[in-house]
């Protein structure tokens, strides 16, 4: 799973990529307009994969990873500066928009006042105006492209008309439902504003677990509720808070003073784990596991994914071989305490290619190519 974090400037975004990724970039107090993207790749922690891990007791144990970036802030108005942030991440699976709400005169705040509604308008504004400028030069080509002589793709240029009037609305992409049919046309255009996002409020210390941060939860998701309520798809985001300041700290830490620090605080969980179950909620993906050569892995795949599907992720030989798939969920696993006595209960059962899988699955795949 890749994931780009985006915002304005000094919102808080390296924070945010430093407590996610345990990383220690520098901070700035001015807005940073160039520099290199920032890249960090995280395990993705699950319980579940350390106790199979215990009861295999195998050389090697292989989570699923999430991958971050973190770039330069979006810039109001200047689709150009945008637009390097744009070709970054038009091949992330999910967005995390940071969005200031905390308070700090020695850090500068690009619109010199914090509106977190504000900024999330604005910061969606520029994801439209790029996609609408990328639209306008796709059907100004086809235009050019007829006067030659040379017929365009018509379902292609359905579909982006239908892209033009909601953003010409102000209408995100994500919130337009499309036919499937549709949805392969759109594939290969890489649109930004299609991509799933998740809003975190950048919160000060001093509104953490208080009336004031549920207030400016409530505001977000009412915001939200309002302006794209009544699209025919479910709204494609999820709204959280935490304080990025504080969760670097608790990042740097060893698990178990991290552990003293977040019970001190009432956080239920870091911002590492809380941010990746979000985000697979969000994503609708879920994980099933494997044990092949002395190695236990978690494997992410969408919620729905059939077993032919799964047994693609691993490899497309055995995909292409795919005979049937040893199936055994995680709980009649665990309840069992070994593979064996979870065989002699007949925990284990033969699926084929349309068995959907179910999130925690443990398979052997069979397979001849």
């Amino acid at each position: 799973m890749k994931v780009a974090i985006i915002g304005l400037s000094n919102s808080g975004k390296t924070t945010v990529f430093n407590a996610l990724t345990g990383q220690s970039l520098e901070t700035t107090i001015y807005p940073t307009t160039s520099g290199e993207p920032n890249i960090g790749v995280v395990k993705v922690p699950d319980p579940r994969l350390e106790r199979l891990s215990a009861i295999y007791k195998p050389r090697k144990t292989t989570h699923a990873t999430v991958e971050y970036i973190d770039y330069i802030g979006i810039t109001k108005g200047d689709i150009q500066q945008n637009r390097k942030v744009f070709d970054l991440i038009k091949d992330v699976d999910a967005i995390v928009h940071v969005v200031r709400v905390f308070e700090d005169n020695a850090v500068l705040h690009p619109m010199n006042v914090i509106n977190p509604l504000q900024d999330i308008e604005k910061v969606e504004l520029e994801l439209i105006f790029g996609d609408f400028e990328l639209v306008e030069k796709r059907l100004y080509k086809m235009e050019e492209s007829l006067k030659k002589g040379k017929k365009p793709d018509e379902a292609e240029k359905k579909l982006l008309l239908k892209c033009k009037d909601a953003l010409e609305k102000e209408i995100p992409l994500r919130n337009v439902d499309y036919t499937e049919e549709e949805k392969r046309a759109m594939r290969h255009l890489q649109f930004i504003s299609t991509k799933l996002e998740v809003i975190v409020l950048n919160i000060g210390e001093d509104d953490l677990n208080t009336e004031r941060e549920k207030d400016f939860l409530k505001e977000v998701e009412g915001y939200f509720q309002k302006r794209y309520g009544n699209s025919s798809l479910e709204t494609r985001y999820s709204v959280l808070s935490l304080c990025g300041k504080i969760e670097m700290e608790i990042a740097r830490l060893s698990p178990d003073d991290a552990k003293l620090f977040l019970d001190d605080l009432k956080i239920k969980e870091p911002a590492l784990i809380k941010l990746i179950h979000v985000c697979y909620d969000v994503l609708g993906l879920i994980s099933f596991f494997t044990y092949v050569g002395d190695e236990v892995k978690a494997w992410t795949i969408p919620k729905g994914a059939n077993a032919l599907k799964a047994a693609g992720k691993i490899h497309t030989d055995i995909e292409r071989g795919f005979i049937k798939a040893e199936v055994v969920s995680f709980d009649d696993f665990l309840s069992s305490g070994n593979i064996h006595a979870a065989k002699e209960k007949g925990f284990f059962r033969l699926e084929g290619k349309t068995y959907e899988v179910k999130d925690g699955d443990i398979i052997n795949f069979r397979f001849n190519v």
